[in-house]
């Protein structure tokens, strides 16, 4: 059994995030509000979840599951290297539609995929997602669609696509982005954009003091 749970008044919130809290520790998916667009989670240290995450969604290993986290702190344990870059681009966009990829913590025993050792984290600007977050630590989270479809900015889109294999859908008003987010690759020698969504190139190019074309 799936339910929707409206996020708009206090109470219904208090009881939405406590059920969405059970359901990723029981190893369930939820559907989440974010900034940028609804997402699909689950715990992300569950390799069950994950694997059932990304047949839900129709999709194979070779496209990881990134993950969201609630601080800035949960970041740090997870990652290989708070150096200066990263740390420039968190204090900068997070929270916020830039999603950073990073050599992961040796130590983290997950699943997400094929990261080839890294890790995708951002931390989504919107009160539910990081209420939730904040409750459950980190979690995976992909767009909260069927790999092909159009991705979904309303939790009803969301259950439309996904039905009875989540859990808990949270409903947090409309995306206020619509886009997905800018994905900024910081695993190698320089940085690299993989994707342009909600923050423009030059925006992230002005952070880091570089021109926009390096990025590319």
């Amino acid at each position: 059994m799936s339910r929707i749970y409206d996020c708009g008044s206090a109470d219904n919130r208090a009881i939405g995030i406590k059920a969405a809290v059970s359901a990723v520790k029981s190893g369930r998916l939820v559907v989440l509000p974010t900034d940028t667009l609804y997402g699909l989670g689950c715990d992300a240290f569950d390799i069950a979840a994950v694997e059932r995450l990304l047949a839900t969604k129709g999709r194979g290993p070779d496209m990881p599951v990134p993950v969201l986290v609630g601080s800035w702190e949960t970041a740090r344990g997870l990652v290989h290297s708070y150096d200066e870059r990263l740390r420039t681009l968190i204090e900068a966009f997070w929270p916020g539609a830039l999603s950073i990829v990073v050599p992961q913590a040796p130590s983290l025993v997950w699943n997400l995929g094929d990261t080839r050792g890294t890790v995708m984290l951002r931390m989504p600007l919107h009160p539910v997602a990081i209420e939730l977050l904040r409750e459950t630590g980190p979690m995976a989270v992909s767009s909260a669609n069927i790999s092909g479809h159009a991705p979904s900015t309303t939790a009803q889109a969301a259950k439309e696509q996904l039905g009875t294999a989540v859990n808990v859908y949270l409903d947090g008003g409309e995306c206020s982005v619509g886009v997905a987010s800018s994905i900024i690759d910081l695993s190698g020698e320089r940085p690299r954009l993989l994707r342009e969504g909600g923050i423009s190139a030059e925006r992230i190019a002005e952070v880091l003091g570089v021109e926009a074309e390096s990025l590319r």
